[in-house]
């Protein structure tokens, strides 16, 4: 496989992408690296979008499948009479990261000093266009990916098919890889609860999704739920829970992994929703699964994330999407086993994004590049079918809490540290490293919610934290304490 691998295409210049394009840069190896970027910079959903354009996103109420067409550009017309492609990113005003900046670095850039512990999505923004100098020559924006097609199964290649949003122009090419890193924060999920739809239909514009969301302000004084306890809702709860008519009423079917202490200020657990009842008997009220009822609700914000979804990629077999809960048929959360020259960066869930797509790309880049070697078809499913009878079929296969989040890092790290070495790459042949995780870091991820909260409940004041120190935490003595070890 390898010694075919030398066009490598790769969808989207956000973290994944540009962190893809390095490594296999720093291989050395590939003739062409092309990276299609349907915005008009990079940052993926890091670049915020205006609330104008939020209010154009129509989400269907249910959403409950993946099958979704390829989203169409927002126009705005900038000076000069040129135009710009935009589209909608979950990203909402005031956003900061759920994760410190110690865990947010990539291995060959540090954030800046004087930023605050847990960064603003701004502030993210401006390190990954830093971080993309380097590659920059390789990505074509307002290239959007139309199609890719499985073109030869012997040699494992792909037809990709893009099209130039400025132009119209339609191309396609011939690519003997693809990194499709185009992100899981696109198709939102909204379950199908009995009684939602005509609900939804008697009182529109009631039922958002995160996605739609961008300021806690329009949601001054109503009587609001929150559905999910994950990040985004426990964020977004504490943002509104100030500003709403109180309490606000929190709905989820158990504890939230992002605060295991129970239920956040501000707000009420009600249990999950199991019915929207009928308009014509009830007045805006839901029922919960203690069977108490709630009227005179005027919005109810879902939560609960997304699906899963490859809509330019066609219809593969084995399949690699079904239902949206999961991607089907990958190795190490990776490969795609059937035709490994296709990877899926960033599937895990509840993880530090950015050294884990490090990690994960430095794998992907020494195995197409002839240096690190895959276990056969049969080995890759069987790893699969042991996952599966671990962690469930659906929506769990991807869930790699702590400390399966760290030790998978480490594991991609070692991993990619086993390749043959090649004369005049970096490292003394090595090739370009990702990060391993020690004490620091895994006492840091272990605990981040908990430092979230103490960071939040400073207010404004938080702006000013650079470091655990800022908020009381001595990173040295609570690693002896936990590890038995001293920080370096």
């Amino acid at each position: 496989m390898a010694s075919q691998i030398r066009r490598v295409a790769v969808i989207g210049a956000g973290p994944s992408g540009l962190v893809a394009a390095k490594y296999l840069l720093a291989e050395k190896y590939f003739e062409q690296i092309d990276v299609f970027e349907q915005r008009s910079r990079v940052g993926g959903v890091w670049i915020h979008t205006n609330v104008e354009d939020k209010n154009r996103l129509e989400i269907p109420v249910p959403q409950t499948s993946p099958n979704v067409p390829l989203d169409e550009p927002i126009w705005h017309e900038k000076e000069g009479g040129r135009r710009e492609a935009s589209f909608v990113s979950p990203l909402y005003r005031g956003l900061e990261t759920n994760i410190p900046k110690s865990l947010m670095e990539f291995s060959d850039q540090r954030l800046d000093d004087d930023i605050q512990l847990f960064p603003r999505s701004d502030q993210i923004l401006n390190y990954l266009e830093r971080y993309a100098d380097d590659i920059r020559h390789l990505i074509r924006f307002e290239h959007q990916v139309q199609s890719v097609v499985l073109h030869d199964p012997s040699r494992s290649n792909w037809k990709v098919t893009v099209k130039n949003l400025q132009t119209g122009q339609t191309t396609s090419q011939v690519y003997d890889a693809v990194v499709a890193a185009n992100g899981h924060y696109d198709v939102p999920y909204v379950p199908a609860i009995p009684g939602i739809e005509a609900w939804n239909q008697a009182y529109p514009g009631s039922i958002i999704h995160s996605k739609q969301y961008d300021s806690p302000k329009e949601f001054e004084g109503k009587k609001v739920i929150v559905v999910g306890n994950l990040a985004s809702g426990i964020e977004i709860g504490l943002h509104l829970s100030t500003i709403v008519q109180q309490p606000l009423l929190s709905s989820s079917k158990g504890p939230s992994a992002f605060f295991p202490g129970g239920v956040p200020p501000g707000r009420t657990e009600r249990g999950e929703i199991v019915e929207f009842l009928p308009p014509d008997s009830a007045h805006r009220a839901v029922r919960f699964a203690d069977n108490t009822i709630e009227e005179g609700i005027d919005a109810i914000l879902f939560c609960t994330g997304f699906l899963y979804s490859y809509p330019f990629l066609e219809p593969l077999d084995p399949p690699v999407v079904t239902d949206g809960s999961r991607t089907l048929n990958v190795y190490q959360q990776l490969f795609y086993n059937e035709h490994p020259t296709l990877v899926f960066p960033v599937l895990p869930q509840r993880i530090a994004p950015f050294p884990l797509v490090e990690n994960q790309a430095a794998v992907f880049a020494r195995v197409w590049s002839g240096r690190l070697a895959l276990p056969s078809k049969e080995e890759m499913r069987a790893w699969e079918e042991a996952e599966v009878a671990s962690r469930g079929s659906h929506k769990g296969f991807h869930v790699i809490s702590y400390p399966l989040d760290a030790n998978y890092l480490n594991y991609l790290y070692d991993w990619a540290e086993q390749a043959t070495r090649r004369p005049g790459l970096e490292n003394d042949g090595q090739g370009k490293k990702g990060t391993k995780w020690g004490p620091r870091e895994k006492w840091t991820r272990a605990h981040f919610s908990e430092i979230k909260l103490s960071y939040f409940l400073l207010g404004e004041k938080r702006q000013s934290v650079r470091s655990l120190k800022d908020i009381g935490i001595d990173l040295e003595e609570k690693v002896k304490a936990e590890f038995g070890e001293t920080v370096s």
